[in-house]
């Protein structure tokens, strides 16, 4: 008999702008007293959840501004948080240098570092066609 993964998904709508991450952040430290993670893995989601959030806070909409959605996926066995937009998208620009697809931010440093915490990132679309987003997957031990 297999056992169930029970999943507990919390999720959050923030305006777009950079003083409203930091909810996004007390968010994810309420999970880890659902689920308890290391000091040094809350940190590291933290960053992670900081980037992703940013890069469309900074890229998604004009002045006028916009939403922000960020959903948590708690499982037995990982995390998965997906930050999404519906603003003006992006362009992966790396399809052809290094095929690499982290170009998304100046330097693509955001996603570099997204990348080196998380186990899992997927990069794409938003909804309907619209915006942008990003998924990443922490495995917890």
């Amino acid at each position: 008999m297999g056992t169930i993964d029970e999943s507990r998904t919390v999720r959050l709508t923030i305006p777009a702008k950079p003083e409203y991450i930091t909810l996004s952040r007390l968010a994810l430290s309420g999970l880890s007293r659902v689920r308890p993670l290391a000091e040094e893995t809350l940190a590291d989601l933290k960053l992670a959840l900081t980037e992703a959030c940013s890069n469309s806070v900074r890229h998604a909409y004009d002045e006028k501004g916009g939403q922000v959605s960020i959903s948590f996926e708690l499982r037995d066995d990982r995390l998965i948080v997906e930050v999404v937009d519906d603003g003006t998208g992006f362009e992966l620009d790396g399809a052809g240098k290094n095929g690499d697809d982290a170009e998304l931010t100046e330097g693509g440093l955001g996603i570099a570092i997204i990348r080196s915490i998380a186990d899992e990132v997927e990069i794409g679309g938003g909804v309907n066609g619209r915006g942008s987003r990003l998924r990443f997957v922490k495995l917890l031990p």
